[in-house]
């Protein structure tokens, strides 16, 4: 977990450079193109195929619209706000999954943690504040990513137990690179379409783009594999430290004192909910136990 908290915004510190250079569909096909490359030898030498489980194509492919345009979002809003900034907004994703669970999948939900999101949101505001004063309605692209995102983890849910992750992702791989090159090659050229003829050294940018999303994925999922998730998930915070820290040595970008603050609400919000999570589970347990 820890290796997807430096790889996860080492690959959006990459994508910030490119966001001048390449068309933002480009960017995105290269992401997933180059997943598939790297994952595709991993499926065949385990033995593996490509068949999906029955029944779960269609699920499948919404997860896959939803990975493509959460991160489409994420590399638009990184052309225009600092990396700590950006993925400290999209960190409300564990609220609205909370919210999401709640009105949709009618799961328990407590006062505390409504209020826990509550005070999470008021972070998010805070940092969302002065970006928006500099940047305008792009600061708000981040709380797309966020909602987006907590879309794509239930349909991930669903379908993760019935699929190997590394075979999971390579067809994710497969089937964006097939949803996105039709787009470039017959959508009129703009300045999210052009399929321009790259340089040398940002075609070694865009592969290390995609061996760096690609690695964090695979680092998470293994993580998920042989730990507690309730052990990981405070863990993941790690990213935003991470972040800034990335942010501050490539581009010299700070969060600002009233952004500062509203990331450490955030956090703390989020920590909150995670840790009162794993108090309650190890309660249940003990109660099943103790039966």
């Amino acid at each position: 977990m820890l290796g997807f908290c430096v790889l996860a915004p080492l690959g959006d510190s990459i994508a910030k450079l490119l966001g001048g250079h390449v068309s933002l569909g480009l960017l995105v096909l290269m992401r997933f193109a180059i997943q598939a490359l790297l994952l595709l030898p991993l499926v065949w030498q385990s033995g593996g195929d490509l068949r999906l489980p029955q029944g779960t194509l269609p699920l499948s492919i919404l997860r896959t619209i939803l990975h493509i345009l959460g991160i489409g979002l994420m590399f638009s809003a990184l052309r225009y706000l600092p990396l700590a900034d950006a993925l400290a907004i999209a960190f409300v994703m564990p609220f609205i999954m909370l919210l999401l669970g709640h009105y949709f999948m009618n799961e328990e939900v407590g006062a505390a943690r409504m209020w826990a999101c509550a005070v999470g949101f008021i972070g998010t505001l805070l940092v969302i504040q002065p970006n928006f004063a500099q940047v305008g309605w792009p600061a708000l692209l981040p709380l797309g990513v966020a909602v987006i995102f907590a879309l794509f983890m239930m349909v991930t849910r669903k379908i993760a137990k019935q699929m190997d992750p590394i075979k999971l992702q390579a067809i994710s791989g497969i089937q964006a690179s097939a949803i996105l090159i039709p787009i470039l090659v017959l959508v009129p050229n703009t300045a999210m379409t052009t399929l321009q003829m790259p340089g040398t050294s940002t075609i070694g940018l865009l592969f290390l783009l995609g061996g760096l999303g690609t690695a964090a994925h695979l680092a998470m999922t293994w993580s998920l594999r042989l730990a507690p998730a309730s052990t990981l998930a405070p863990m993941q915070y790690l990213e935003i430290p991470f972040g800034t820290f990335i942010g501050w040595m490539i581009f010299k970008d700070l969060p600002n004192g009233l952004a500062a603050i509203g990331i450490c609400i955030t956090v703390g919000a989020g920590l909150y909910i995670i840790l009162r999570e794993r108090r309650l589970s190890q309660a249940q347990a003990a109660q099943n136990a103790a039966k």
